[in-house]
C-alpha cells in the first residue's frame, strides 16, 4: 500500500524543484516577494500532506503487526485447522486493518477538502488572472498531492464499505428473521452504497489528478482534463447531494412518526389515574382494617382474642395491598418519565441528522455547481478560471468541513466522558469501571480511529427495551400493559417493528421476551436510533 505514496511523492519533488527553478528565474526577473510566499505555501502544503499520509500508512503498519492479533491468530490456525476458518480470520484482519488505515488518514482528508483544496482553486485562479505560469504550475503541483491524498482515502473507504456490505448481507442471509436480520440488512444496503458512492467518488478523484498532472507538464490536452474533471466533480457532488436529501426524508418520516404517538403523560394521564385511585381505596381500606383492630382491642368477652388476631391479620393484608398499589404507581410514574426521556430523544436524534445532513447535502451541491462552472470554464475558456467556480468550491467544502468538524468534536466529547464519568451511562445493576483521570481521558477521546460504546444512545436503547420487554425480562415484570405497548410502538415508530423483522406480531413479541435476544435488541434500537 506504500507504493502509491512513493509515485505521488516523486511527482510531487519534480513539481516542487520546477516550482524552486521558476522562483529562482522569477527572482532574477524581478517577481515579488507575495509570490514567492505563494509558492512556498503551496509546496509546503504538499510536503505537509505526504508526510501526514506516510506516517497513517505507518500507523496502520504497526497496528498489523501488533503481537496479540498475531497470537489470536495462530491459536486459531492450531486449534481450527479449516481453511475456510483461517480465510475468515485473514478476511476479518484485512477489513480491520483497512478500516483503521482508513481512519488514519481522515484528518488528513478532511484538511485536504477543507483548507488545501479550496486555497488550491483560489491561487489557481490568481495565476490565470495574471498570467503567472510559476504560480500555476505550483497550485497544480499542490492539487496533485490533494487529489492523491483524497484517492487514497476514498479507495481504502471503497474497499472497507464493500468488505462490510458483502459480511452484512452474508449476516443477513444467515439470521432470516429477526433483530439481527434487520440490522444486517439495513447495514449491507448502507455499506453497498457507500462502495458504490466511493468507488465513482474515486473516478472524480482520479480525474482530477490528471487534470493538475496536465497543468504541470503544460500538455496540449489540459483543457480537455479539466472539463472531464469538472463533469466528474459535479456528478458526484449531485449523488452525494441527492444521497443526503433521501437520508434527510428518511428522518423526516421517523421524526413525524415518532412525534405522532404523543406526550406520554398525555396518553398515559388515565393510567395513571386509575392507579391513583386504586392506591387511594386500598389507604382507606388500610385505615378502616387498623379502626376495626382498635375496636376489637376494646372489645371484652371470650372470643376477644381471636377477633384480634383476624383483625391483625386483615390489616397486615390491607396495608399490603397499600403498599403495592402504591409502588405500581410510582413505577408507573417513573416509567412515564422514562417513555418521556427517550421519545425526545429519539426526535433530537433525528432532527440532529436532518440538520448535518442537510448542510452536507448543501455543501456538496455546492461543490457540484463548481465543478459545472469549472467544466463550462475549461470548455469555453480554455483553461483561465473564474472567481466563481472557485467561490462555489470554497463555500462547498466550508459546509461540508463544518458538518464534519462537528461530528468530530462530538464523537471526541462522548469518548472523553465514557471513560472519564463511565458511571452516566452504565447499565444498571453493572458496576461501572473506574473513571480515568483527565489526562487519560483526553488521550482516549483523541483515538477518532474508536467507536463509543458506553454513551448515552446504547443508554437510551435499554431503556427502550426494557420498557418495551416481556415480564421475562429482568427489570420489566412490573411494567404495565399500557406503558408496555406504547413502547413497542415506539419501536415500530423507529423501523423496528413486525414487518421489519419479517416475522409476524406474535412472534415479534417473544423475541421481545426472550432474554437471549436481548443484545441483538438493545443493539438494534441503537443503530435505529442513529439512522433515519
Amino acid at each position: 500500500m506504500s507504493t502509491p505514496i512513493h509515485r505521488t511523492s516523486t511527482r510531487q519533488s519534480a513539481a516542487v524543484l520546477t516550482s524552486a527553478q521558476q522562483r529562482r528565474e522569477g527572482s532574477r526577473t524581478g517577481s515579488t516577494s507575495a509570490r514567492s510566499t505563494e509558492h512556498a505555501l503551496l509546496a509546503m502544503q504538499s510536503r505537509a500532506g505526504n508526510r501526514a499520509t506516510t506516517a497513517a500508512v505507518q500507523r496502520a503498519r504497526d497496528g498489523a503487526r501488533d503481537p496479540a492479533r498475531d497470537t489470536e491468530r495462530d491459536g486459531a490456525a492450531e486449534n481450527g485447522g479449516a481453511s475456510a476458518g483461517a480465510k475468515k480470520n485473514y478476511r476479518d484482519r484485512i477489513a480491520a486493518l483497512l478500516d483503521r488505515f482508513k481512519k488514519n488518514l481522515e484528518p488528513i482528508d478532511t484538511f485536504i477538502k477543507g483548507f488545501q483544496t479550496p486555497t488550491n482553486a483560489a491561487f489557481t485562479q490568481q495565476a490565470a488572472v495574471s498570467a503567472n505560469e510559476g504560480l500555476k504550475h505550483s497550485a497544480a503541483a499542490s492539487g496533485t498531492s490533494a487529489a492523491s491524498g483524497n484517492l487514497l482515502t476514498e479507495a481504502a473507504g471503497t474497499v472497507v464499505s464493500g468488505m462490510d456490505a458483502y459480511k452484512n448481507m452474508k449476516d443477513a442471509k444467515k439470521h432470516e428473521t429477526g433483530a439481527n436480520h434487520h440490522t444486517a440488512k439495513k447495514k449491507a444496503k448502507t455499506k453497498g452504497a457507500d462502495a458504490v458512492v466511493g468507488a465513482a467518488n474515486s473516478g472524480s478523484y482520479s480525474a482530477a489528478i490528471a487534470k493538475e498532472v496536465t497543468k504541470v507538464q503544460k500538455a496540449a490536452d489540459a483543457a480537455v482534463a479539466s472539463e472531464a474533471s469538472g463533469i466528474a466533480s459535479a456528478s458526484i457532488g449531485a449523488i452525494k447531494g441527492m444521497r443526503s436529501a433521501f437520508r434527510v426524508g428518511g428522518a423526516a418520516r421517523k421524526y413525524k412518526e415518532v412525534k405522532s404517538l404523543g406526550d406520554p403523560h398525555v396518553v398515559h394521564a388515565g393510567s395513571l389515574a386509575r392507579l391513583n385511585e386504586s392506591r387511594e381505596q386500598a389507604g382507606w381500606g388500610a385505615a378502616e382494617a387498623y379502626v376495626a383492630l382498635d375496636a376489637y382491642w376494646a372489645h371484652d368477652g371470650p372470643e376477644r382474642l381471636e377477633l384480634v388476631s383476624e383483625a391483625i391479620d386483615a390489616a397486615w393484608e390491607a396495608m399490603g395491598e397499600a403498599r403495592d398499589a402504591a409502588e405500581s404507581l410510582q413505577r408507573a410514574e417513573k416509567d412515564v418519565e422514562k417513555l418521556s426521556t427517550v421519545q425526545g430523544y429519539a426526535k433530537k436524534k433525528q432532527l440532529t441528522k436532518m440538520g448535518k445532513e442537510t448542510v452536507s447535502g448543501g455543501g456538496e451541491s455546492t461543490k457540484a455547481a463548481a465543478g459545472i462552472v469549472t467544466a463550462v470554464a475549461a470548455g469555453t475558456v480554455g483553461l483561465a478560471s473564474n472567481p466563481v467556480g472557485w467561490g462555489l468550491a470554497g463555500a462547498g467544502a466550508g459546509l461540508v468541513l463544518g458538518v464534519t468538524m462537528y461530528k468530530a468534536l462530538r464523537a471526541a466529547t462522548k469518548r472523553y466522558e465514557e471513560v472519564h464519568h463511565p458511571e452516566r451511562w452504565a447499565p444498571k445493576g453493572e458496576t461501572p469501571e473506574e473513571a480515568a483521570s483527565r489526562k487519560e481521558s483526553l488521550k482516549h477521546a483523541m483515538k477518532f480511529w474508536k467507536k463509543v460504546s458506553k454513551g448515552e444512545r446504547q443508554a437510551m436503547a435499554r431503556e427502550i427495551y426494557a420498557l418495551a420487554a416481556g415480564p421475562d425480562i429482568s427489570g420489566s415484570g412490573s411494567t404495565t400493559a399500557e406503558m408496555r405497548e406504547s413502547a413497542r410502538s415506539l419501536l415500530i415508530a423507529l423501523k423496528s417493528g413486525p414487518a421489519k423483522h419479517k416475522l409476524e406480531p406474535e412472534a415479534w413479541v417473544e423475541t421481545l421476551n426472550d432474554p437471549a435476544k436481548t443484545g441483538d435488541w438493545i443493539q438494534e434500537i441503537a443503530e435505529q436510533l442513529a439512522s433515519g
